[in-house]
C-alpha cells in the first residue's frame, strides 16, 4: 500500500519555495523540529528560506532533497497525534557540499546562520586550520563557517549573525571563541573583518524529538496519504530564547512563540540544569536500572527521586521571576511523562564529558562554595561513572580518556573520571569521595538481577 502512495513534494502539498536567506549547519530532526517550525510558523515565512547542510553523513539530506525539503512534524502527546508538512527548508545539501555552503554564506541575502552541530563540534577545528592555508577544504562545521565567511569578506557582502542552537552555556560566545580561533590562525584580516561584521547570538532551545521509526513513517503514509522517508516526531511543547543582534535582519520568530531578552543566561541554565541536568540522571541510572525511555525511566521512584533532589539544589542558583521555577518544573515531568514519546536513554546518554560539565559541576561548585555537600549533582556524575564501567564504548569526544580512567581502580578512577568534567574538583578529595560512595549505589540491572533475583538495579 505504501509504495502505491505519491511521495512528499511540493505538488503533493502546495508550499512556495522561499529565498534562502538562512543557512544551516546540522541538518537533523531537531533542526526540523525547531528552528525549520519556527520559521514556518514566523509572519513573514515567505521571505526566509532555510538551506540546511548535514555533518557527518549525507542520508538527511538525500532523502529531504528527494521530496522538495518537504517533511512532516508529528506532535505527539498522550491525547494523540497531529500533522503538519512543514516548507522552510528550500534547500538540503550534503554537509561535504562545501562549495555550496561558502556560496551560500557568501551571497548578499544570507542574513542568519544557525547551528546545530552538537556541543562537541566547538572543540574541534584547529586541525581544519593547515587545510584552510593550504587551499584544501576544511572538515569541521566552525572550518566550513570559516571559509564561507572569507568569502563573504572578499565578497564585500555585508554583515549577517551566526546564532548558536546548541546546549551550552552562553553558546553565542562560545560559537564566537570558536570561529575567531580558527580565523586568527588563518587570517588576522579575516578575523577582524568577523569581529566587526558578525554577530554572534546565544540561545536556549527546548523541543524533545527522539528519533523517528519505521512505524512513525508508516503512520505518517496511513494518516496523511503520502510517503514522507523523513518524517519528524516531537512533543507540542517548544521553546525558544534568543539574546544578540541580527545586523541582516532576521524572520518574526516572535510570532512564532519565541522570546528576545537582554540576559539569555538565567534561561539557559534553567534549561541546562533542570531539563537537560533531569536527562543526564534518567539516562545513566536509568539504563543501569533497566529502564530504555525517559518515560519508564521518570516511573522508577529511584530515578525520579534522583531528579527531583537535583532540581532542589539546581534550583537554589536559578533566580528571577520570570523564570517560573515551579512551573517549569512541573511542566517538565509531564513532559518526561508523555509515554507516547519514546525518548531513548541511550541516546541522551553519548558525549558524557561535555554534557556533564554544563550540566553537574555548575550545580556542584555551587553548592559546595554555599556550604552544603551538592551531593544530587555529584550524584549524576556518579550514575555516569557507574554506566561507563560496564559500558566503556559509549561514544564520547574524550573516549580515550574515558577507557585510561577505567583501567584504574577505586578513588583513582573516579578522580581520573572527573578530571574530564573539571580538573578543581578531581583534586579535591571530598568531592572524589562522595562520588564514589554514590557510584558504589547504582550496578548495571543485570548483576543485580544475578545477586538479588529481582532484576531491577541497586538503590542509591
Amino acid at each position: 500500500m505504501t509504495a502505491a502512495l505519491p511521495r512528499l513534494n511540493r505538488d503533493v502539498a502546495p508550499n512556495p519555495k522561499a529565498p534562502v536567506r538562512i543557512v544551516h549547519l546540522g541538518l537533523g530532526a531537531f533542526h526540523r523540529s525547531h528552528q525549520a517550525w519556527f520559521t514556518q510558523h514566523a509572519g513573514d515565512a515567505g521571505e526566509w528560506g532555510i538551506a540546511s547542510f548535514t555533518g557527518r553523513r549525507p542520508d538527511a539530506a538525500d532523502v529531504l532533497a528527494g521530496q522538495d525539503g518537504l517533511f512532516t512534524v508529528v506532535e505527539r502527546s498522550d491525547a494523540g497525534d497531529s500533522f503538519e508538512v512543514v516548507g522552510s527548508i528550500v534547500e538540503a545539501v550534503d554537509g561535504a557540499n562545501v562549495g555550496r555552503l561558502v556560496e551560500l554564506v557568501a551571497a548578499p541575502q544570507t542574513a542568519v546562520v544557525t547551528l546545530t552541530i552538537t556541543e562537541a563540534a566547538y572543540g574541534l577545528g584547529a586541525d581544519d586550520v593547515p587545510l584552510l592555508v593550504s587551499g584544501a577544504q576544511p572538515t569541521t562545521p566552525l572550518g566550513r563557517l570559516v571559509l564561507g565567511l572569507a568569502a563573504r569578506k572578499d565578497a564585500d557582502a555585508g554583515p549577517l549573525a551566526v546564532v548558536s542552537c546548541d546546549n551550552l552555556s552562553e553558546n553565542g560566545n562560545v560559537a564566537r571563541d570558536g570561529v575567531l580561533g580558527i580565523a586568527r590562525e588563518f587570517d588576522g584580516g579575516l578575523a577582524a573583518w568577523i569581529e566587526a561584521n558578525v554577530s554572534f547570538v546565544s540561545t536556549s532551545v527546548d523541543r524533545i524529538t527522539p528519533r523517528p521509526t519505521a512505524d512513525d513513517v508508516a503512520l505518517v503514509s496511513e494518516k496523511c496519504g503520502y510517503r514522507d522517508d523523513a518524517p519528524v516526531v516531537t512533543e507540542p511543547f517548544r521553546n525558544w530564547v534568543l539574546s544578540g543582534d541580527f545586523p541582516a535582519g532576521r524572520p518574526r520568530w516572535e510570532d512564532a512563540g519565541a522570546v528576545f531578552v537582554d540576559d539569555i543566561e538565567p534561561y539557559e541554565n534553567r534549561k541546562l540544569w533542570l531539563l537537560n541536568g533531569a536527562h543526564s540522571i534518567l539516562a545513566y541510572a536509568g539504563q543501569l536500572r533497566g529502564h530504555t525511555t525517559v518515560a519508564e525511566a521518570l516511573a522508577d521512584p529511584v530515578c525520579s527521586q534522583a531528579v527531583e533532589e537535583f532540581w532542589d539544589e539546581a534550583s537554589r542558583h536559578l533566580t528571577g521571576d520570570d523564570l517560573r521555577i515551579p512551573e517549569y518544573r512541573a511542566a517538565l515531568l509531564d513532559r518526561f511523562g508523555n509515554s507516547r514519546i519514546a525518548h531513548h536513554l541511550a541516546q541522551i546518554a553519548m558525549d558524557a564529558s561535555t554534557k556533564l560539565r554544563m550540566r553537574a559541576v555548575p550545580v556542584l561548585r555551587a553548592e559546595r562554595a554555599a556550604g552544603r555537600t551538592g551531593e544530587a549533582a555529584a550524584r549524576m556524575i556518579a550514575v555516569w561513572a557507574a554506566y561507563v564501567e560496564s559500558n566503556p564504548g559509549l561514544q564520547d569526544p574524550q573516549s580515550g580518556a574515558v577507557a585510561q580512567a577505567n583501567q584504574l581502580y577505586g578513588l583513582d578512577r573516579i578522580a581520573a573520571l572527573v578530571s574530564l568534567l573539571d580538573g578543581g574538583l578531581s583534586r579535591d578529595s571530598g568531592v572524589v569521595k562522595l562520588i564514589e560512595e554514590l557510584s558504589a549505589g547504582f550496578v548495571p540491572a543485570a548483576e543485580h538481577a544475578a545477586a538479588s533475583g529481582s532484576g531491577v538495579g541497586a538503590t542509591a
